[in-house]
This record gives structure tokens, C-alpha cells and sequence, in this order.
């Protein structure tokens, strides 16, 4: 495994497997790795012949009072587990290779941004959408890897990736999940004991509206408020909305069209988010370029 940190290195390291036709495979990450990121590493590896990592802690995603400074970091174990996964190259540049010095273009992704976490993290994905599309640029994959949890941002990844004419194919890899439901992040590190236990309230929830899809209920007030019944003991509900999964709109209801219920909550000062998809019939979950 080769740990590379410009842009201009990565194109030589990979001038060859281009030459010779071989399947790029491209897992951004900010970090923090753990076995939601590592499904991710084995999905491309499963699909490419080559893995690329990339490590970097994005600041144009973050808020002025977001958790930029305190993100959790672990460069070295991030390079252990990724070399255990058999990771072909792990990307690491630092943020002025990513944004030199005099930096202005960006990425508008439009009205996708706007509802859930867009509503409450103004140029949250717009920040997401310039540094992947940066990436892949600077990458070049064939084909690209990110996580359910964050559907909105699968969306937004997705639309960026069609309208930009990138000839990436984008696979979403379904959320992976801790023994007890709670969805994998960097961030629940952040959480303590209590608050721990609190968080799967979370999943709890938004499984059971899931299943009380899967046995036929279609009414949309009735999803969310099944999901509700069990977020007693989280702090704060940020949102919690059951929306169309292409168009991120307001579900209609009775639902006919696959739809996401999406939610952000505050477990203490720790902001997590989770989402279920409910499908009709075959999972929105996959590839698309």
C-alpha cells in the first residue's frame, strides 16, 4: 500500500493500471475509519481492481460552530486498518492541495441541499459538493463508494456526478450498523455512556417504521409517528421527515414512490444523524452513473 499526499503523485501512481485498463475504485473518507468505511473498502474491492482511500478532514463543510478542531483524527490507525483491508493507495493531501492559496470556485448543488440537514447546516453541501467533485478530478475513478447514513449527501453526489457529466458510476453501500441498531460514525466516539444508550433510541425508531412499511402501512403521518413513539429520551429532534428519496420532497402520502425518512437529533451536544429507506419493491440502494 502506498500513502500519497498530492495530486500530481497520484496521477503517476496510477498512469500504469490506467494503461493497462484497470477498474478504479474510490472511497472518500474524512477519516476516523471504522467497519461503516471498511464495507465501503470491500464493496470496491469486490467491484475494482484498484482501491483508493482518501483521508481529509474537509473545513469548507463545517460550520463556524461545528466540530471542525475537535473531529476525531487517527492517521496511523487509519493507515493500519486500511492496509489490513487491502487498500491499494491511501490519498492524504493537506488542505492546500485541495484548496491553494486564492481558492474561490465552488459547487452549487442546488435545491437538494436545501431541506434537512441543509436547513439547519447552511453551505454544509456545498462544501461536500466542491471537495467531491474535486476528488474526482483529482482521483479519476470509474466507480465511486459512499454510505447510506448520509443519504442526503448520496443525493446530492449523485445529481452533482450526473449533471457534471463525470463518468463515475456512484454505488451507495447500506448503512452498517453497531449489535444494537445505533448507525456507525466518527462521531459517536463523542458520545458518553448514557448518551450512548440513549442513541439507539435513534434506530430503534426509525426501524420500527420500517417495518410497519414492510407490513403494508402507506400513510406517511402514521411512519413518522411510529418512528416517534420512540424518542423519549433523545435531547433534541432536529428533524425528522419521511421524504420522497430521488426528489428529498415531502413524501406524498399514501406513499407510491420510494421514500427515505431522514432524521437528525442531538444525543447531549453530539449531532447524529440516520436514515431508513422504504422501497417499492427493490431497494433504491446500488449503483448509478
Amino acid at each position: 500500500m502506498q500513502t500519497i499526499t498530492t495530486a500530481t503523485e497520484l496521477r503517476h501512481a496510477l498512469a500504469e493500471a490506467r494503461r493497462r485498463g484497470k477498474r478504479i475504485g474510490f472511497v472518500p473518507t474524512m477519516g476516523y475509519l471504522h467497519d461503516g468505511h471498511l464495507a465501503l473498502v470491500n464493496a470496491s474491492r469486490a467491484r475494482s481492481d484498484l482501491t483508493i482511500v482518501s483521508i481529509f478532514v474537509n473545513p469548507t463543510q463545517f460550520g463556524a460552530n461545528e466540530d471542525l478542531s475537535s473531529y476525531p483524527r487517527n492517521f496511523l490507525r487509519d493507515e493500519t486498518l486500511c492496509r489490513e483491508a487491502g487498500v491499494t493507495i491511501v490519498f492524504a493531501p493537506d488542505t492546500q492541495e485541495v484548496y491553494p492559496a486564492g481558492f474561490q470556485t465552488v459547487v452549487e448543488p442546488g435545491e437538494l441541499a436545501e431541506p434537512l440537514c441543509g436547513a439547519f447546516r447552511p453551505g454544509h453541501f456545498r462544501g461536500v459538493a466542491t471537495v467531491v467533485c474535486k476528488l474526482f478530478n483529482m482521483v479519476q475513478p470509474d466507480v465511486a463508494f459512499f454510505g447510506q447514513k448520509d443519504f442526503q449527501q448520496c443525493t446530492v453526489i449523485r445529481r452533482m456526478t450526473a449533471d457534471l457529466n463525470f463518468p463515475i458510476e456512484i454505488v451507495i453501500v447500506p448503512t452498517v450498523r453497531e449489535a444494537d441498531g445505533l448507525a456507525m460514525s466518527s462521531r459517536n466516539r463523542y458520545l458518553h455512556a448514557q448518551e450512548r444508550q440513549q442513541a439507539v433510541a435513534i434506530s430503534r425508531g426509525l426501524l420500527a417504521a420500517a417495518d410497519e412499511f414492510r407490513s403494508g402501512e402507506r400513510d406517511v403521518s402514521k411512519l413518522v409517528a411510529t418512528a416517534k413513539e420512540h424518542f423519549a429520551e433523545i435531547d433534541q429532534l432536529q428533524y425528522l421527515e419521511l421524504v420522497d428519496a430521488e426528489t428529498l420532497k415531502p413524501a406524498a402520502s399514501p406513499l407510491q414512490r420510494p421514500a427515505a425518512l431522514c432524521l437528525a437529533a442531538y444525543v447531549g451536544s453530539t449531532r447524529l444523524i440516520d436514515n431508513v429507506i422504504m422501497s417499492f419493491p427493490s431497494p433504491l440502494l446500488g449503483s448509478s452513473t
